[in-house]
């Protein structure tokens, strides 16, 4: 990925913001073209402190071939983006551009143990179903035995080591307040929501500037 320093989280920033959304698009290669597939994922730790990624495709999917565990795959993590126009800066002069959130996880991927694939998926419906409380969680014991051995051998868990972390948080860090502040609000009167989680970001890199300012130049009546 290639980041300017601006734009450039620290690791835990990186590793945090991957792990709060849990979902992305694994991408690994079979030797002649690139194969990828979007899949929820659960980020834990070795004793040693390095991350590892969990996460089940279908049995029958190519991506199963590859995990040799030597070979590296790619899990890309991206957040709320979007357009910003030129007429939104307080400054003249001034170029179209886009805004946007984007982690990128590598490292070799090994298939997991038929009792590795049966925590994994625990785990993995406990963190997702924790967001829908007070719901009573849904477990895989409310499933039926049966259903729940044939689902499993429809796929095959899957284990990341993640050798290297990379982020890009492009939210204007590089412009003046006046450019930073005009852009936020703009962004925040859009329907978009992609565009609103980027305002609330930007919001929260400068919080002592004031967002009530006038309105953008472009965006007067």
């Amino acid at each position: 990925m290639y980041v300017p320093p601006a734009f450039k989280p620290d690791r835990s920033a990186s590793l945090a913001f991957a792990e709060a959304r849990g979902f992305g698009l694994v991408c690994a290669h079979d030797g002649r073209a690139p194969i990828a597939s979007p899949v929820p994922f659960a980020v834990s730790y070795s004793s040693d402190g390095t991350p590892l990624l969990s996460f089940h495709v279908a049995r029958h999917n190519p991506l199963a071939r590859h995990a040799d565990g030597r070979t590296p795959w790619l899990m890309a993590v991206s957040g709320g983006h979007a357009y910003v126009s030129a007429d939104w800066y307080a400054s003249p002069d001034q170029v179209p551009t886009w805004l946007y959130q984007s982690v990128h996880l590598s490292g070799p991927a090994a298939l997991m143990s038929d009792s590795e694939l049966e925590a994994q998926l625990n785990e993995l419906s406990a963190q997702f179903e924790a967001a829908l409380a007070p719901k009573p969680a849904w477990t895989m014991a409310k499933m039926t035995a049966g259903r729940r051995n044939a689902m499993k051998q429809a796929i095959v868990g899957v284990m990341m080591r993640v050798d290297q972390v990379e982020g890009s948080f492009k939210l204007n860090q590089h412009k003046s307040d006046a450019d930073h502040v005009a852009v936020a609000a703009a962004l925040a009167r859009q329907a978009d929501a992609g565009a609103q989680a980027i305002a609330a970001e930007m919001v929260a890199l400068r919080p002592q500037l004031d967002y009530t300012a006038p309105t953008a130049v472009g965006e007067l009546a």
